[in-house]
């Protein structure tokens, strides 16, 4: 089996516990306005790498891995190649790597389902507090990643709560709130993670010709991030 790869990182260390390999599976079907990787969204874009070829380089960085690390697949949406993640995940499961899916959450079908018996953890975006954020800079409605994390706490999937904070969007209190009932309601959630909104990803919307919906918003201080980070409590 082949898939559509953007782009591989081997030895990551944020996306998922420990160290990782980060595979970066090309194409999106949302269009959030604080992307950093436009050139992910394509479905036709990226290149054709087979199963084979992604665990022949995985086991090369095993040693490095620890009790913690693994294999990360992230994006772009990797849900949207469900069926070649799960094969992926599936063979790293035979030579004992752990799994760490990276997504969305916003999509759910039979080839999920059977992705997540082979998933160690997920990480979840959660992006903001309300439905109205949602359709405005997303492009679903709240209850598709609800509805999605629903469904890992029944497979109790340990789960990463992860949103990108964007001062005036989801600085607030409420938000923090938000994020700390969904560990609460929801006890596949064993940590929560804030990640700072930034603009480094401008150059490649201006090489693309694409317009950058949240230029105009501001990166969080680091105060601004410690403050919110000390209200978390998961």
């Amino acid at each position: 089996m082949t898939g559509k790869v953007h782009s591989i990182q081997s030895l990551g260390t944020l996306d998922g516990p420990g160290v990782r390999f980060v595979v970066f599976l090309q194409g999106c079907n949302l269009r959030c306005g604080c992307c950093h990787n436009p050139d992910t969204w394509d479905c036709n874009g990226g290149r054709e790498a087979s199963v084979s070829e992604i665990i022949e380089k995985v086991r090369r960085y095993k040693g490095y891995f620890g009790k913690d690390g693994g294999i990360t697949l992230s994006g772009g949406e990797p849900l949207l190649q469900a069926g070649f993640a799960e094969r992926i995940f599936s063979e790293c499961k035979k030579i004992g790597i752990h799994t760490c899916l990276d997504t969305s959450g916003s999509i759910l079908n039979d080839d999920v389902l059977k992705l997540f018996d082979v998933t160690d953890r997920v990480l979840l975006d959660v992006k903001y507090p309300t439905d109205e954020q949602y359709r405005r800079y997303v492009g679903c409605g709240i209850k598709t990643p609800l509805d999605f994390l629903a469904v890992l706490n029944q497979k109790n999937i340990p789960t990463t709560l992860r949103q990108v904070t964007i001062p005036t969007l989801n600085d607030s209190d409420e938000s923090i709130e938000f994020l700390n009932g969904l560990a609460e309601k929801y006890p596949c959630v064993d940590k929560i993670e804030l990640l700072p909104f930034k603009k480094i990803c401008t150059v490649k919307y201006e090489q693309m010709g694409l317009p950058f919906r949240f230029k105009s918003f501001d990166t969080p201080s680091s105060d601004l991030m410690k403050n919110l980070t000390s209200k978390i409590r998961y």
